[in-house]
């Protein structure tokens, strides 16, 4: 790469906005765009090797040997969409649920298309596809903790999170969820809290680095198995993004993914809400037609 480069950015303010949202994952955003492996061996390359080489030969060295051009604009992307879209789809979630749902179910079933596909001939790995689907409902079936948002549970969180945000089909958002601390970083990234977001950052770089090492080992050696897991992930996950919920008492939930929520069919969600069926059909359906769009195009580039 030479310099800043727009796609990297667009593409990275793409998963940016995808890791704000419960149930959307920043790594499937970075799969179906074919920046997926590049990624992962970039922030592979960060690490003592990188530096002893910035001591011996340079910035510029260093630069080129952690592919600095696509991390930085990938970065860029990804902070500015969140700085930007926080609040954004924060209201979409609290004022439009379901379509808004609708179409992010729509993005990951296209999703877990184009992942299926990249599993290389010769076997599907149908065991290990079922295993990522159970995983993922098993996740999905879990409920929000409560922890006290201090800087050591920012960073643990963040390290945690950060590994699902670079997965394709688990959210980080969506773990940040299970341990309570949704709420806490989302006002965090809203108020430019410095102390709080700087340990959440930490946890996710120290996470991120560390995690990152044996993802790409996986994908080196276990490429087919890792593939069929993560698509069963995907598809998985679906059962949490499904736009149409009830709390544990059966009435309209008052907060996304809030504790006790269970997922309905739309004509018994119909008793409590309006379902918008035709709208979310609609946006469902231009969610996989955008993503098959995107993924003709990223071939084509």
């Amino acid at each position: 790469m030479q310099g800043f480069s727009l796609g990297t950015f667009i593409r990275g303010m793409a998963m940016g906005a995808a890791d704000v949202v419960p149930g959307v994952s920043g790594g499937t955003i970075a799969f179906i765009t074919g920046i997926y492996d590049e990624l992962i061996e970039s922030l592979k390359s960060c690490n003592i090797h990188a530096l002893k080489t910035l001591f011996k030969s340079g910035p510029l060295a260093f630069w080129q040997s952690v592919n600095g051009n696509f991390l930085i604009s990938l970065l860029l992307g990804v902070v500015a969409s969140v700085v930007s879209l926080a609040r954004l789809i924060s209201y979409g979630l609290q004022e439009y649920p379901v379509p808004l749902a609708a179409l992010f179910f729509g993005l990951i079933l296209a999703s877990a298309i184009i992942v299926y596909r990249q599993i290389p001939q010769g076997g599907r790995q149908l065991g290990w596809l079922v295993f990522g689907v159970v995983f993922a409902v098993a996740i999905g079936e879990l409920r929000p903790a409560e922890l006290a948002a201090t800087p050591l549970t920012l960073f643990l969180s963040g390290a945690l999170a950060i590994c699902a945000m670079i997965l394709p089909g688990i959210s980080g958002s969506f773990i940040l969820l299970l341990l309570g601390m949704y709420e806490p970083v989302i006002n965090a990234v809203k108020q430019l809290e410095v102390v709080s977001l700087f340990s959440f950052v930490t946890g996710c770089a120290v996470g991120l680095l560390l995690f990152v090492r044996l993802l790409s080992w996986l994908l080196l050696h276990y490429r087919a198995r890792l593939l069929a897991t993560l698509t069963g992930i995907l598809l998985g996950s679906l059962t949490i993004i499904w736009p149409w919920k009830l709390d544990a008492s059966g009435q309209l939930l008052s907060e996304s993914l809030a504790p006790g929520w269970h997922n309905v069919l739309p004509w018994e969600y119909a008793a409590q809400g309006a379902p918008q069926l035709m709208v979310s059909t609609l946006l469902a359906i231009f969610g996989v037609i955008f993503v098959l769009l995107i993924e003709k195009i990223a071939k084509n580039s």
